[in-house]
C-alpha cells in the first residue's frame, strides 16, 4: 500500500454511488432485459475513468474503480465467476433461519416494524436467486470479466498522477454464506476449494501491480444471525475456520499490498447486536495483512480504546473509517482529524490510514447517501487527514 512522507495516507473502501450514465444500463441489467452491451461496455470504462479522476480530485491517494463493474452486490458479484453452483428457491423452512438466509437476524426480530418499511425501500432494486448449491467443484472461471475491470481501472489510473490503485473482492466467509454443499465431504474442504478459486482472482489483481482489498462483512454479521441459540465460542469456531481459509487464499502474496476489511453490514439500521470489535480482534490479526474497519458510526466509534489493549503486528496498518456512509450528514475536517488522531497515538502516525467506514453503494442501484454528499465526505475526510497530519508532522 502508498506509504507517503511526512502525512497520512487517504484511502476508502471501494465502492461508489453509480453515475447517472450508468443507471438506465443497470436496471436492464437487473431486470434481466436486453441492453446494448457494447454501449454498457463503453460507459463503464468512461465512468471508472471519470471516478478515478474524481477521487483524485477529492485528496483520495490509493484510488478504486468504484466497483462499477460488478453487476450483483459486493459480494455475490463472483457468483457468476465461478464454476460448480446452481441455485433454487429457498424452502419455507430455510427462509426463516436467519443463518441460512441473507436477510435475517436480531436486529430485524427487535425492531419488525422499521424493518418491514426500510425493507421494502431499500431492497427494492434487489432481486432475489435463491439459495446457492454447491453441486460440483468450485473453479474460478471470472478471468475475462476480472481483466476488464483491471484494465479499466489502469486506464483510469494513466490518466492521472501521484496516486495508486486497488481492487476490492470477497473473502471466502462472504462469498458463499449461505450456500448448501452437495458436493464436498464437509465444510472445510468445500471452504478451502472456495479459497483456492478466489486466489484465482486475487493473485490476478497483483499480479497486475495494483493492490488489493479483501471484504468480508459477513465474518461481524453472522454473530447477530447465530447468537443465540449459539454462544459466542460456537460463532468464533465457525469464524476461525474462514479465517483459516482466507489466509489459504492469500498465501504467497505481497502483505503490504493486501488490506483486509471487516464491517458489520453497512445497512442504516440500528445495530444494537454487532459483536464488539474486542471479541473478534485476534481472528481478525490473524490475517495477515492491513485492516480496514468501521470506526465512526455511533455503534462502533468508541471501540478505538480496545486498539490500547492489542499489539498491533509490526509493519502493519490501521486503515479505520473516519466518515460514514451510513448518515447524509457531512463530516466536519476536525472530527476527521480528532479522529485519526487517536488511532495515531496509539499505534504511532506511520501505522496509519485515512479511511471510511464502508462503501457507499453496495450494489449498484443501492446508493447509501446522495453521489453530491458521497463526493462531499470524501473531500473532507483528505481535508481531515491534511489537518491531522500537520499536527503529526509539525
Amino acid at each position: 500500500m502508498l506509504r507517503a512522507d511526512r502525512r497520512v495516507v487517504v484511502s476508502h473502501v471501494g465502492s461508489l454511488v453509480r453515475p447517472p450514465a450508468m443507471i438506465p444500463y443497470l436496471e436492464k441489467i437487473r431486470d434481466k432485459e436486453p441492453y446494448d452491451e457494447a454501449a454498457f461496455e463503453k460507459s463503464l470504462t468512461d465512468s471508472v475513468a471519470e471516478a478515478v479522476r474524481l477521487q483524485v480530485e477529492a485528496g483520495i491517494d490509493v484510488v478504486s474503480d468504484g466497483e462499477y463493474g460488478k453487476s450483483v452486490n459486493w459480494a455475490f458479484y463472483v457468483h457468476r465467476r465461478l464454476s460448480g453452483l446452481t441455485w433454487r428457491p429457498y424452502t419455507a423452512e430455510e427462509a426463516k433461519d436467519p443463518t441460512i438466509a441473507v436477510i435475517g437476524g436480531r436486529d430485524r426480530e427487535a425492531f419488525p416494524e422499521f424493518y418491514g418499511e426500510y425493507d421494502a425501500r431499500v431492497l427494492a432494486n434487489a432481486r432475489a436467486a435463491g439459495r446457492a448449491i454447491v453441486t460440483g467443484a468450485i473453479t474460478y472461471t471470472g478471468t475475462a470479466e476480472l481483466q476488464r475491470d483491471i484494465a479499466n481501472l489502469k486506464a483510469g489510473l494513466a490518466k492521472v498522477k501521484g496516486v495508486t490503485g486497488f481492487l476490492p473482492v470477497v473473502a471466502p466467509a462472504s462469498a458463499l454464506p449461505n450456500a448448501k454443499n452437495e458436493h464436498y465431504r464437509d465444510e472445510e474442504t468445500f471452504l478451502f476449494g472456495l479459497a483456492e478459486a478466489l486466489g484465482t482472482e486475487y493473485r490476478a489483481i497483483i499480479d497486475a501491480g495494483l493492490d488489493l482489498q479483501v471484504d468480508d462483512a459477513f465474518i461481524p454479521y453472522q454473530y447477530e444471525k447465530m447468537v443465540p441459540p449459539m454462544t459466542l465460542a460456537d460463532y468464533r469456531n465457525w469464524a476461525s475456520l474462514r479465517i483459516d481459509a482466507l489466509n489459504h487464499a492469500l498465501r504467497g502474496l505481497p502483505k503490504d499490498r493486501t488490506r483486509y476489511h471487516i464491517c458489520w453490514g453497512s445497512w442504516n439500521g440500528p445495530h444494537m447486536f454487532d459483536v464488539p470489535i474486542k471479541d473478534i480482534v485476534d481472528l481478525v490479526l490473524r490475517v495477515d495483512v492491513g485492516y480496514s474497519f468501521e470506526a465512526a458510526n455511533p455503534r462502533h466509534e468508541h471501540e478505538w480504546k480496545v486498539w490500547k489493549d492489542v499489539t498491533l503486528p509490526v509493519g502493519k496498518v490501521l486503515i479505520p473509517g473516519l466518515i460514514a456512509h451510513s448518515t447524509n450528514v457531512v463530516e466536519h475536517p476536525d472530527l476527521v482529524a480528532e479522529r485519526l488522531l487517536r488511532y495515531a497515538d496509539i499505534v504511532g502516525r506511520d501505522n496509519v490510514m485515512a479511511g471510511t467506514d464502508c462503501g457507499f453503494s453496495q450494489s449498484p442501484l443501492a446508493g447509501r447517501v446522495h453521489r453530491s454528499i458521497m463526493w462531499a465526505k470524501l473531500r473532507c475526510l483528505a481535508e481531515g487527514a491534511a489537518i491531522a497530519s500537520k499536527l503529526l508532522w509539525h
